[in-house]
């Protein structure tokens, strides 16, 4: 395909297919490792990809109304954790000249989400409340489609259609037969009275019987997942405070005791006494030989963050309300660095906004405020900058800092929340997250599962070929002894 078609590919596309196996893995989940199949997958989706500039779009080369207009973005989660892609179909309106641009805006969420969040699935909903055939438009329906099923490998978790008009009907049946029998298993016709079978009330607008007060408008780029910055160490008012040194000392003597059962190393139980200790009094300290480090760790050009994904802690029940990150500066410059999350009004994180020498690493304590219990569509977002040597490192300076420095120049990464139900002592999150003891995620289960049942049908391919060889082999046995038989019988007639 590459020497026949080189110029027809962009070359980014390329370098990324050779170093990304990640990639490679969802072409071939997605077309069921089937070697021929995913090879013309890729073709079809590189070709695409050059011919909308899908490396290159930006809101710059966009036209502004398409944002405005509200019809197409990215808010909430499903049941499952997986982000929403939005497409009001009252605010589509079919017009020939209008019809690339709109299609190049779906390429360019679909982009803008793949790199953001690393090619995690999306589900797609239709909203078709107060629509009508003015609203029909299946060229740009079987686009949305085609940019699932052929550009976009393993990417759609389900498509849920809210309300859809009885008219629509028929042009629905044309929309099943282009999607195959894999994505036709992922529609889900829905109405007021069972959405929330996939979508819970808190993503879901009044209209479509949720609480979800969001109103899209633009600017800017709606990025629901980290507009309110986490407060700065508080507010914190001097009951919290009590509180939190009351936890922290009740986790102490835990940890204590749980040391002197288990006969955990002094090393282990010394790093334990300076995370409380920095926690207590409001610092946290830069401790780059005893900081405990996870088993899985993002590398990235500024900072080496673990753990790599996802902060665990325990469900409400369980009580267990800390989560340990470890920042490690890789550069030769000071790092400034802050924390935002999805859900300010849940957590406390020390230092939410600070600075990492060069060299060092440093220990960031996540803490769940009392009553609260953590939520798998909770998210944490890392920015990190370097600073200029002449910069300084107070409040103050952080603050203009952050006001002057461009986006390029900011290192981004995610993390999310996963939740523990199996009981164990409340003292054990701080520690268990400190070496990031791994979880299985639902998506990492489904892949499993679906390695499991390949591999399960090249063995029963093989069997059956098997089988076919030994029953191919008896028959020519038995002809052979029937041959042999019947030139005896002639030998022996002769003779006779």
């Amino acid at each position: 395909y590459f020497l026949d078609k080189s110029d027809k590919y962009d070359s980014r596309d390329v370098e990324r297919l050779q170093q990304d196996d990640k990639w490679v893995e969802n072409y071939l989940i997605w077309r069921h490792d089937v070697v021929d199949d995913t090879l013309k997958m890729i073709d079809e989706s590189f070709q695409w990809r050059k011919e909308y500039t899908v490396n290159d779009l930006s809101e710059s080369v966009l036209p502004k109304w398409l944002f405005e207009i509200g019809a197409l973005f990215l808010h909430g989660y499903d049941k499952e954790g997986y982000k929403l892609f939005w497409f009001k179909v009252k605010h589509h309106t079919r017009d020939p000249k209008q019809q690339l641009d709109k299609k190049k805006l779906v390429a360019f969420w679909l982009e803008h989400y793949a790199k953001r969040d690393h090619g995690k699935p999306l589900t797609v909903v239709f909203d078709m409340a107060e629509t009508g055939i003015s609203h029909i438009d299946l060229d740009f329906v079987r686009f949305i489609v085609n940019c699932f099923t052929d550009y976009y490998p393993n990417f759609l978790t389900k498509i849920v259609i809210f309300e859809m008009p009885w008219i629509m009907n028929a042009a629905f049946k044309i929309v099943k037969g282009w999607l195959g029998p894999d994505a036709i298993s992922m529609l889900k016709f829905t109405n007021k009275s069972d959405v929330q079978e996939y979508i819970s009330g808190e993503y879901l607008p009044p209209h479509m019987g949720g609480t979800d007060s969001f109103k899209y408008s633009y600017p800017p780029l709606v990025d629901d997942d980290f507009q309110t910055p986490l407060c700065e160490n508080g507010p914190i008012t001097s009951e919290d405070e009590h509180e939190s040194k009351e936890e922290i000392d009740a986790d102490t003597k835990e940890a204590g005791e749980l040391n002197e059962a288990q006969n955990l190393n002094q090393k282990k139980m010394n790093s334990i006494e300076q995370i409380s200790k920095s926690e207590e009094t409001d610092k946290t300290e830069v401790k780059p030989k005893n900081a405990k480090k996870a088993l899985t760790t993002f590398k990235g050009p500024l900072l080496h963050i673990s753990p790599a994904e996802e902060l665990y802690f325990g469900s409400k029940e369980i009580g267990e309300k800390k989560c340990l990150i470890v920042l490690t500066n890789v550069t030769k410059n000071v790092v400034a660095f802050k924390v935002r999350t999805t859900a300010p009004e849940k957590y406390r994180v020390k230092p939410s906004n600070s600075s990492c020498e060069p060299g060092t690493s440093l220990d960031i304590i996540v803490s769940l405020h009392g009553g609260f219990a953590a939520s798998l569509q909770d998210r944490f977002l890392i920015m990190a900058a370097e600073m200029e040597q002449s910069c300084g490192a107070g409040v103050p300076e952080l603050t203009q800092f952050w006001k002057e420095v461009p986006r390029t120049k900011v290192m981004e990464h995610r993390l999310r929340c996963h939740v523990i139900e199996s009981s164990k002592p409340s003292s054990l999150t701080l520690k268990d997250n400190a070496f990031n003891i791994p979880a299985k995620t639902n998506e990492d289960l489904h892949v499993q599962l679906t390695h499991l049942l390949q591999i399960n049908r090249r063995l029963e391919e093989q069997m059956n070929r098997c089988l076919w060889f030994q029953q191919l082999s008896v028959v020519l046995s038995l002809l052979s002894v029937t041959v042999a038989a019947f030139c005896f019988y002639l030998a022996y007639a002769q003779r006779s």
